[in-house]
């Protein structure tokens, strides 16, 4: 068993708030702290290839209204990722029945800036039914990235490339 690739480590960026610990998933990857250029998640050795940017329904709305112009620059940072996401803690119809009580921003601006983004930036907005689904999705999108760079490796190495 001497070939196997060394597990893949999570890379948390030093200024996420609530930053997921990962303990609902068996095994518990590992994680280091680090301050990243974009989004609040990565691989090791990948942190300039892969990001992941974490919002709670709050934070969304909060970013989408008044913090709109910062949050677009770091979309513009995310187009030079192979893979890019922006998992929100919330499924659609929470984000579009059920907005942060002292919010003035409307639900179909966060619809329609979420269809706009998605289509200039390639990024892709994936709403998720709670906190701990959101935390799940993202190690599972980190650890298809992961696994897909792996194989390219791989078949690099095989080919002489």
């Amino acid at each position: 068993m001497g070939n196997e690739p060394e597990p893949f480590i999570i890379v948390v960026d030093t200024r996420e708030q609530r930053g997921y610990t990962f303990a609902c998933i068996t095994p518990q990857p590992k994680i280091e702290t680090a301050t990243l250029r974009t989004g609040d998640y990565s691989l090791k050795g990948y942190e300039d290839q892969v990001c992941i940017e974490r919002k709670s329904l709050i934070d969304c709305y909060g970013t989408f209204g008044q913090g709109r112009d910062r949050f677009q620059r770091e979309l513009e940072r995310m187009v030079t990722y192979q893979f890019a996401a922006v998992i929100i803690e919330a499924d659609w119809h929470t984000i579009i029945k059920r907005p942060p009580v002292r919010s003035r921003l409307k639900p179909k601006t966060i619809v329609r800036s979420i269809a706009a983004w998605c289509q200039r930036f390639n990024v892709h907005f994936m709403p998720c039914p709670d906190r701990e689904f959101a935390e799940r999705y993202t190690h599972i999108l980190l650890e298809r990235f992961w696994k897909d760079r792996q194989t390219e490796e791989f078949l690099r190495s095989k080919n002489g490339k």
